[in-house]
């Protein structure tokens, strides 16, 4: 179980790390990558459901026999954007850095996989 605490913990602070500074950086972001964000909604929508992610995460790995039944659901949220950006990236609509950027969500989500088995049901 220790793992498990670990992995979850882990990923909810490099989540909180990557994503909370989102909230303050869309006028830079606008500026140098793509230009202004479209949907302003969109973008602060996706930023603040990530974190509340993160919050799960963090959760999940202070008790994780009893929130096991979460881990398969956060195994898909970290899919969820790994996969898309990589897949993007393959088509050709999004550059690479982005795909290097959603790498580690793979990587959580392996061990996300890897905490559930080793975790015992409740």
């Amino acid at each position: 179980m220790t793992f498990a605490k670990w992995t979850f913990t882990l990923g909810g602070v490099w989540g909180l790390l990557i994503v909370g500074p989102m909230l303050f950086l869309e006028g830079w972001i606008a500026a140098n990558d793509r230009g202004p964000v479209a949907y302003p909604e969109t973008y602060y929508g996706f930023v603040g459901s990530v974190l509340v992610w993160q919050l799960v995460y963090l959760t999940i790995g202070r008790d994780p026999q009893r929130f096991r039944p979460l881990m398969p659901l956060a195994m898909l949220a970290k899919l969820a954007f790994g996969v898309a950006v990589w897949t993007l990236y393959a088509t050709g609509r999004t550059p690479l850095n982005i795909a290097v950027v959603a790498t580690p969500d793979l990587i959580l989500a392996a061990l996300f996989a890897v905490a559930w088995r080793k975790t015992k049901p409740a």
